[in-house]
């Protein structure tokens, strides 16, 4: 007999530790509620809209308990106050207590359920308040043991530790309270679970620690995944910006060169030459972006390549085959201009008759495909292979720039001979304004 009574009893606080991981779990697959739970410093529309979301599901929690009473385990209210306590402050936690507890006041007759909830909410942001930092609260254990072993192992930082045993002794003395007023009010006045033996007392008290450490550890989770991914997307921004500091400053370099051969030779060219310069350190100097449109590449390379033909003469020529609609596409900015300064470095300048450097674009199958070819001396067969990862700061670091950028979906392929030039051929998705991946 007493074995039956203690599963009838058991079965049902299980249920309730199952439907609030699972409250838990759908709440944090909530973009809106993610983003409440990445900020500890909120502002009062903030904390009113986390009053909310907290309100609305542990309110129909109570709802559904009223309105079925066979279904008691259904009732998460005062685990909902706590956590809003916790989570929110304050006027997150008491806002909280008296919206849940509207249900069972209205339609439960049950007038005790009001402050109690309320108080509980107001109780858990006092728990916040005494928190060391707030990260304290989601390291936060349900395990005596490990709480206790934190006490010794980091006997360094005591207010950490402490709160670390602090936090269940609070969250437990809530239970504790609504047991102590259930002995003197009947369940007319109050809902409470409870049987006089010991272990059914245990499990009472052990059940509501749980179901208030199961959705912060669950919302823990998603902020550290949360957290990664920020921390991903600030990696590659960090990564562009370091291969983007690659290119300028190598490009400029052989420039200013260029400059000052001249100055003595033909003054007047080296001025018209800075002229050039100017106009393409404007286009360098502009906001920093990873995307521009192919438009502003070709006009970026047509500059760039008129300072290169002062420096070569008519030995260096220029082609480009370009698809009128593929000219507002968006590329990786200072896409082309490595691979240019490639083509004349080692294919054009060490070829006495000079050569043509010649761009093509062009869309197929949503691709935009861009191709940057010459006919200078070519390329030895054995350094091929490697060439996209070890080819110097020109292929390899547009190679590295469109794999931070597109990861798997693009293809970058070089095609040389020895004698007959070199081409090098870029797919990547087609992008236009505003659907840049990274910007």
């Amino acid at each position: 007999m007493a074995s039956a009574l203690m599963e009838t009893f058991l079965v049902p606080l299980l249920l309730k530790l199952g439907v609030m991981a699972s409250i838990a779990s759908i709440l944090a697959r909530s973009n809106s509620f993610k983003a409440m739970l990445m900020q500890e410093d909120r502002d009062m529309r903030q904390r009113l809209t986390l009053s909310l979301w907290f309100s609305l599901i542990f309110g129909a929690s109570v709802a559904t308990r009223v309105m079925l009473p066979e279904y008691k385990a259904a009732d998460l209210g005062l685990e909902g106050c706590m956590i809003a306590g916790i989570l929110g402050g304050y006027v997150t936690g008491l806002l909280s207590g008296v919206l849940i507890s509207l249900p069972a006041m209205i339609f439960g007759h049950q007038y005790l359920t009001m402050p109690l909830l309320a108080g509980v909410g107001v109780f858990g942001g006092l728990l916040r308040d005494i928190a060391p930092d707030k990260e304290a609260i989601w390291r936060f254990s349900p395990l005596p043991d490990l709480n206790i072993y934190r006490f010794f192992k980091e006997s360094q930082n005591y207010r950490n530790t402490a709160f670390h045993l602090l936090l269940p002794a609070g969250i437990l003395l809530a239970e504790g309270l609504r047991q102590l007023l259930g002995q003197f009010f009947t369940e007319k006045h109050l809902f409470f679970m409870s049987r006089p033996h010991p272990l059914m007392k245990a499990a009472v008290y052990g059940v509501f620690l749980f179901a208030v450490a199961v959705p912060l550890k669950i919302w823990h989770n998603t902020r550290n995944e949360k957290k990664l991914e920020e921390q991903g997307r600030l990696l590659v921004e960090a990564r562009l910006a370091a291969l983007t500091s690659q290119i300028n400053p190598h490009f400029l370099f052989n420039t200013l060169n260029s400059v000052s051969s001249l100055i003595r030779s033909d003054p007047n060219q080296a001025r018209i030459m800075v002229l050039k310069l100017s106009k393409v350190l404007r286009r360098l100097l502009r906001k920093y972006e990873n995307f521009s449109t192919l438009r502003e590449e070709l006009s970026f390379i047509e500059d760039y390549l008129s300072i290169e033909v002062t420096r070569f003469g008519e030995k260096l020529r220029f082609e480009k085959d370009v698809s009128e609609e593929t000219l507002d596409t968006l590329v990786p900015s200072m896409l082309l201009q490595p691979l240019v300064e490639n083509s004349i470095k080692h294919g054009l300048s060490s070829k006495v008759e000079g050569g043509t450097i010649r761009i093509c674009t062009s869309r197929v199958g949503g691709k935009l495909h861009v191709l940057v070819e010459d006919d200078g001396v070519g390329i030895p067969e054995s350094k091929l292979p490697t060439l996209l990862d070890h080819g110097g700061i020109g292929v390899s670091n547009v190679n590295e720039r469109l794999k931070v950028l597109f990861g798997n979906d693009y293809r970058m392929w070089i095609d040389s001979q020895r004698g007959r030039g070199t081409r090098i051929q870029i797919e990547m998705p087609e992008l236009h304004a505003g659907l840049a991946a990274v910007s």
